[in-house]
């Protein structure tokens, strides 16, 4: 489940809280019962690098080259 970050308009207390996609969003502060709305927050992770998809089929890039010349055992190019 999502974690959503709301701030009160009338005492400034944020909170967080855990919701279903399909719960209403929370209307009223817990500390003074005021209203609140949502913030727009940085997410929890962010995707860096070419990753599986740049390297794998992000083109017509050529396949690397073993270092070992192929002889490491367990490696795709080694059978």
């Amino acid at each position: 489940m999502p974690l959503y970050e709301y701030q009160c308009k009338s005492c400034n207390n944020t909170f967080e809280l855990r919701q279903k996609f399909s719960d209403a969003p929370a209307s009223e502060c817990p500390a003074c019962g005021g209203p609140v709305e949502k913030l727009i927050s940085q997410s929890g992770f962010s995707l860096k690098g070419g990753g599986w998809y740049g390297d794998g089929y992000g083109g017509s890039k050529a396949a690397p080259s073993c270092p070992s010349g192929g002889s490491c055992a367990g490696c795709p190019s080694a059978s």
